[in-house]
Parts: C-alpha cells; sequence; structure tokens
C-alpha cells in the first residue's frame, strides 16, 4: 500500500507537452479545474486532448496549449456553447475529432481493455462518418450481419478527474448523480491523477455512501491531491454547485483579460481572486 497524495504541481511536473491527456468531468459538472490551472501555470503545450468537454477545453484552447481536440461537443451546460473553445476553433488553431457521445464512451471502454477499437451502432447514418473519413465500419460475423462503427481506442498517456472523496491509496468516490465515465478516464490511461474534495480514511469511504460511490480503483491511479473545490467553478454536487456568475463572468470577459485577473498565480491567489469579485459583486447587489 503507497501513499499516493502529492500536489497539483507535481501532477504536472509529470506530465510533458505531445501528450495525449484525458480529462474527466462532463461539460461543466466536476471537472478536475484545479489540475487545469495548474497545467496553464506551465509551459506544457501540443497536448492531444480528449474529453466530454466544458471550460477545461476552453481555457486550455484559448491558451493555445491543444494541438487536436477530440471530443463529442463543449459545453458550459447553462451556456450550451462553450464561447472560448468556439473563438479558438473558429480561427483554426487547432484539429478537431468530433464524435457521437456513445463513440467516444466506446474508444475510452476500447482503451481500458486494451483493445484496437470496440464496434458501437452510433455514428451509422450521420454525418459524423462524413467528417471523420479515417473511421472505418465492420460487418459482424454472425448471421445477423449487421454493419458497426469500428470505434479506435482513446488511449490516454495520463488522465485528470476530480471526485468527492478520495484515500491516500488512490480509492476515489463520487456522490453527485452521476459517474461522467471518470472510471474509464483513468483505466485508459497510463497514468491517472485524482483530485478530491477531501482526502479521507479508507474505512471512512463507506460509512456514509454504498460500495458502489467507490468509482475509482487504486490500481488505475498514480497521484491524489486534495483540493476543496477543486472543481471552481464547475459544480461538484453535493458538495457544491456550478458557481453560475462566475461562469457568465468566464463566458462573458475575453480570455486575455480574464487569465490575467484570474490565472496569473497559483491556486491560492486564484481563490483569493475569486473572492475579492464576488465581494465587490455583492456590494453592487
Amino acid at each position: 500500500m503507497t501513499d499516493k497524495t502529492m500536489t497539483a504541481d507535481e501532477v504536472v511536473s509529470r506530465l510533458t507537452s505531445g501528450m495525449t491527456l484525458g480529462i474527466g468531468g462532463w461539460g461543466s459538472r466536476r471537472k478536475p479545474m484545479s489540475l487545469v490551472r495548474a497545467l496553464l501555470r506551465s509551459d506544457i503545450r501540443d497536448l492531444t486532448l480528449v474529453s466530454y468537454g466544458g471550460p477545461d477545453v476552453g481555457m486550455l484552447v484559448a491558451a493555445g496549449r491543444v494541438r487536436r481536440l477530440v471530443a463529442p461537443f463543449v459545453t458550459l451546460d447553462s451556456i450550451p456553447l462553450e464561447p472560448h473553445y468556439r473563438a479558438a476553433r473558429e480561427r483554426g488553431e487547432f484539429e478537431l475529432t468530433e464524435v457521437d457521445e456513445a463513440m467516444f464512451m466506446w474508444g475510452l471502454r476500447a482503451a481500458a481493455n486494451r483493445l484496437p477499437f470496440l464496434p458501437v451502432r452510433a455514428g451509422i447514418g450521420s454525418d459524423v462518418m462524413r467528417v471523420n473519413p479515417g473511421l472505418r465500419t465492420m460487418t459482424s460475423p454472425y448471421e445477423d450481419g449487421e454493419t458497426f462503427v469500428a470505434m479506435p481506442a482513446l488511449r490516454l498517456d495520463a488522465a485528470l478527474v476530480h471526485v468527492n472523496r478520495a484515500d491516500r491509496l488512490g480509492n476515489g468516490q463520487y456522490l453527485g448523480p452521476d459517474p461522467y465515465f471518470d472510471d474509464l478516464f483513468c483505466e485508459a490511461a497510463d497514468a491517472a491523477y485524482v483530485s478530491c474534495e477531501r482526502i479521507v480514511d479508507t474505512a471512512e469511504l463507506t460509512k456514509e455512501a454504498p460500495p458502489q460511490s467507490l468509482l475509482v480503483k487504486r490500481l488505475h491511479v498514480t497521484g491524489v491531491v486534495e483540493a476543496p473545490g477543486g472543481a471552481h467553478f464547475t459544480s461538484c454536487a453535493p458538495d457544491h454547485g456550478r458557481d453560475e456568475e462566475f461562469q457568465r463572468l468566464y463566458a462573458t470577459t475575453p480570455w486575455a483579460e480574464f487569465s490575467e485577473r484570474f490565472l496569473a498565480g497559483d491556486e491560492a491567489a486564484y481563490r483569493s481572486a475569486v473572492r475579492n469579485w464576488q465581494e465587490q459583486e455583492g456590494e453592487r447587489g
């Protein structure tokens, strides 16, 4: 048994430019934003990013860190299309591989099972095949003779996910309504780093929640980071909801201005800047 705790900056020190990096969560829900902010403080770039995209994608493409994005969507949920992602895409600043949500999931599942591909019905009869001419189909070898998309494995060099609780060994627990496939991201990666709202003793993980809530298994985890509020401004139910007011600020502020105001320092500086903004908003209100 090994203590896998580390800091966000220590996680980033293990990443390198040119990696294929998977980021868990879904849209603007339970994203490992403290790890994304640490990544933005580094010089790492030329990434292939694999994500059910939200502000993680928006920030990294706006900062010029992404060479290629593999995603079924990039959204802020209450704001349908992530604006910084859209602006960077319209400028042609990165390559995009856009696939169906189910295809994306089966790509992760193939990688988690060390398979080169998995057959999936999703995508058949849609423009996914037209905009991804490299995709192949296959015919069932059985009596049905059905045609499937052969979704290639989404193999990851590293994965970043955020959960509600974790222990020092790497077991990760979600307490909200949805796992968001974070277990598949970890299993599909050569190295997986889990941030959490709180690190607890292993025995505490199942005192108030069922064993089924233990989403991420320690054998798939390389490092654990305690990061209270580490998903901000995305949601991490039931610990906290999405900070809708701050998300609107992010969505309506030019990237250079937003990054200079909130991302120029370390995580403590980020939290301080957010608090100052909240206080100013409270005074105006």
